[in-house]
Order: C-alpha cells, then sequence, then structure tokens
C-alpha cells in the first residue's frame, strides 16, 4: 500500500516541508504579484501544490524547454522527475498510486507546470486523462493492473480517438474491433496522437457494434502487442523566421505526434474498459476533464506571457523613455491581465463544477475551454508583439509560449464544437 501510494504521500510530505512559506506571495522578478496572483482565492492545501508546481517548473522544466522545442525532445525523465511529486496521477484514487487531488487541484497544477513547459505540461496532462478512465470506469482488476505504474509514470499512456476521417464526428470512427473467442481484432488507425510510438498503454476507442456512438467500446492495448504500429513523427506546421531564413516548428514539439495503426491486432478482452458500447461515454467524460486541463495549460502559458511582457516594457527603452510609460502599451497590459484572471476563474469554476458532478458542467467545461484557450492565445500573442522584432526571436520565450499555445484552440474538441456544445445546453436540446 505504501508504494502504491508513493505520488500521494511524496506531495504531501512536500506540502508539509513548504507549509512554513505558504503565507510569502508568489513573486516574479523583485515585486509581489498583486491582481494577477495565481493562489488568490486557494486554501492552503492548493497553494502547496501550487508551490510545490511552480518549483518544479521553475528549476526543472523552464531553464529546458527552449532547448526540448528546438530539438524536438520528449523529456522522459523530467516528466518522470514531476511523478514522484505525485503529478503522474494527480486525480487518479490513491489505492492505486494516485495522489487523489480534486479537479481543481490538478487545474492549480496544470497551470504551475505549464508556466516552465507548456507542451510537456499538456502531454502530463493528456497522461493523466488516459489514467482517469481507466480508474473511473475499470473493474478493480484493470485498476490495479493499469493504473500504478502510470501513476509513477514508469508507463506513459496516449488517447486514441480521432481518426483521420473523424475529427470533430468522433462518433463516426471506423477502427473497429471484432470479437474472436476471448480477444478483440482491432483494425483501423488513429490520427494525431500524442506519445504515439512512445507510450506503453494507449486507451483506444473502437467500433464493436453499430454505427454511431452507441456502438463504441474502450479498449486498452499495450505497446508491443502484435499488429501495433506507429506512422512516422508528425511535423507541426512550419514558420520561416525572419533575417537568415531558417525553419521552425510550430509548437509542441517537446512531445512526439504519430498515427497509431492496427492491423489485426488482437487485444484481450479483458482489455476492454467498461461494457461494449460504454466507449462514447468514457471518450466525451474523459474529454469534459480534458478540456479544464488543456485551458490551464494555456492559463500558464499567458500567465508566463504576462510576465514577460511586463518585464520588458520596464526595461525597453524608445523615444528617450521606457515602454512602459507608453499609456497605449500600459493600457494593453491592463487588458492582458483582466482577460487572464477571468480565464482563471472561469476554467476554476468549470472544476468544481466538474468535480461536484453538476448538470451544467459539461457547458461550463467548453465555455472554460473556447474562452480560456482563445483569450490565452491572444494574450500570449500580444506579448509577443510588444516585444517587437525581439519577440520572433528564440532567445525570448515569450515565441514558444505562444506558438504552444495555439493549437489548444483546436483539440480536446474545437473551439467550434465548443460553441455547438454550449448552444445545447442553452437550447436544451
Amino acid at each position: 500500500m505504501a508504494t502504491l501510494q508513493l505520488g500521494y504521500l511524496c506531495i504531501r510530505a512536500r506540502l508539509r516541508c513548504l507549509r512554513g512559506s505558504l503565507r510569502v506571495p508568489i513573486q516574479t522578478g523583485s515585486r509581489t504579484l498583486t491582481c494577477i496572483d495565481p493562489s488568490m482565492g486557494l486554501n492552503e492545501d492548493q497553494k502547496g501544490y501550487q508551490k510545490v508546481a511552480l518549483d518544479f517548473a521553475a528549476r526543472e522544466m523552464a531553464p529546458n524547454m527552449a532547448e526540448w522545442d528546438q530539438k524536438e525532445l520528449f523529456p522522459v525523465d523530467v516528466i518522470r522527475k514531476a511523478a514522484q511529486l505525485g503529478f503522474g496521477g494527480v486525480y487518479i484514487r490513491t489505492d492505486v498510486g494516485g495522489s487523489g487531488l480534486s479537479r481543481l487541484d490538478a487545474s492549480v497544477v496544470f497551470e504551475a507546470l505549464a508556466t516552465g513547459c507548456t507542451s510537456t505540461t499538456a502531454y502530463i496532462s493528456i497522461h493523466n486523462m488516459c489514467a482517469w478512465m481507466i480508474d473511473s470506469f475499470g473493474n478493480e482488476e484493470q485498476r490495479h493492473k493499469f493504473c500504478p505504474p502510470l501513476c509513477t509514470m514508469e508507463k506513459f499512456a496516449s488517447y486514441c480517438l480521432t481518426e483521420p476521417g473523424s475529427g470533430s464526428d468522433a462518433a463516426s470512427l471506423l477502427t473497429s474491433a471484432k470479437r474472436q473467442g476471448d480477444h478483440y481484432i482491432l483494425n483501423g488507425s488513429k490520427a494525431f496522437t500524442s506519445g504515439g510510438g512512445e507510450s506503453d498503454i494507449y486507451v483506444v476507442m473502437c467500433r464493436t457494434g453499430v454505427s454511431g456512438p452507441k456502438g463504441i467500446s474502450c479498449m486498452v492495448v499495450e505497446k508491443g502487442t502484435p499488429g501495433l504500429s506507429f506512422g512516422r513523427k508528425e511535423k507541426k506546421l512550419v514558420l520561416l523566421s525572419l533575417g537568415p531564413l531558417k525553419r521552425n516548428q510550430m509548437g509542441w514539439n517537446s512531445q512526439p505526434t504519430r498515427a497509431v495503426i492496427f492491423e489485426d491486432c488482437a487485444v484481450p478482452v479483458a482489455n476492454r474498459i467498461g461494457s461494449e458500447g460504454q466507449g462514447f461515454l468514457i471518450a466525451m467524460k474523459g474529454l469534459n476533464g480534458g478540456r479544464i486541463n488543456v485551458a490551464s495549460c494555456s492559463l500558464g502559458a499567458a500567465h508566463a506571457s504576462v510576465i514577460l511582457a511586463r518585464d520588458y516594457l520596464k526595461i525597453r527603452k524608445q523615444f528617450g523613455a521606457p515602454l512602459a510609460s507608453n499609456q497605449y502599451l500600459r493600457f494593453q497590459l491592463a487588458d492582458m491581465a483582466t482577460r487572464l484572471v477571468a480565464s482563471r476563474l472561469m476554467v476554476r469554476t468549470a472544476a468544481v463544477a466538474l468535480q461536484e458532478e453538476r448538470e451544467d458542467a459539461v457547458a461550463l467545461c467548453s465555455m472554460a475551454k473556447l474562452f480560456v484557450t482563445d483569450e490565452c492565445f491572444a494574450i500570449c500573442n500580444q506579448a509577443l508583439q510588444m516585444h517587437g522584432g525581439y519577440g520572433y526571436l528564440k532567445d525570448y520565450a515569450v515565441q514558444q509560449y505562444m506558438r504552444d499555445s495555439r493549437v489548444h484552440q483546436i483539440l480536446e474538441g474545437s473551439n467550434e464544437v465548443m460553441r455547438m456544445l454550449i448552444s445545447r445546453s442553452l437550447l436544451q436540446e
């Protein structure tokens, strides 16, 4: 039991060590942050989790994020260090090694980690979502088999829903799973899989029955299963920099993205999560939390960008005065800070609703994902603009926060789909 609760005990022990410093406001540079302080409204435990994550982000992630991005490195060792603090199974139950924290706690953690590297944190959040699906819908044997190594991140997990022909229309997926004795034979492919080829556990939505959502089931496919293979590592959108022509991948470069391919892939019936036909429900419930997670990652990127913009305005001089003396730029900075805090409040409201399983949780998660990923990308983009030409150079971190946060408007359900879900709730359809 002690081994299984390693992550939970680590984060609690770290919290106790930090107790004496919890009342010290979070600082950046020489001045205390006030109106955008992310610890506002949190209880003492949550401030502790946040402090642990911020310290880890500053120590282990931020100094390396540029190298991970430029060399497209998947930082396995650092991710496993994060798991030692309990971040491999943040909202997984403690009996299988999780930290047993709430959705709000998880949002606080992911926002803090994302200030160090948004791309890497996004992968950690997806891993957590996969582990939660197994923890919530798996039987006891499945929970105790798969969750402990996922919580320690001895094994990594990937989510397989999207296909080449079914993105927003996820219920039309074609990957088939035909039962033969005590196995399902899977055929088909999944697209845009974060961690594809590197992960050990694949939570796969596949068709075991009729067309539409009621024919979809959820399977755990383990790496090394005969018939499981992977496509080439995807090259994300390329930007061309000014000056000497340079190529730069758009974002999310610290996590590999590949197609996951099933060719007569035999998966034990014992690896089916939930009952036949329950897969679409599992997928959607997982994505409700995933939308909060990715919005939280956007918050971290935006928060870091506001700080970078503020500091740059104070030191950069034009026309004989610091840019911070320009009223237009000051007002823009004020708008960025306001949108950041509004976004944070929306995410935390949705997280509480999801934790409490309220009827409005789906709509609130959709609203949070739509509003926050749009607003936070705009904040990052504006922060880059404030840096002028320097913002387009890799020596300045603001460009990476902008690049890494752009895809958040697309994944976990595009923001157009979020509008559709919100309108359905409003119209009571």
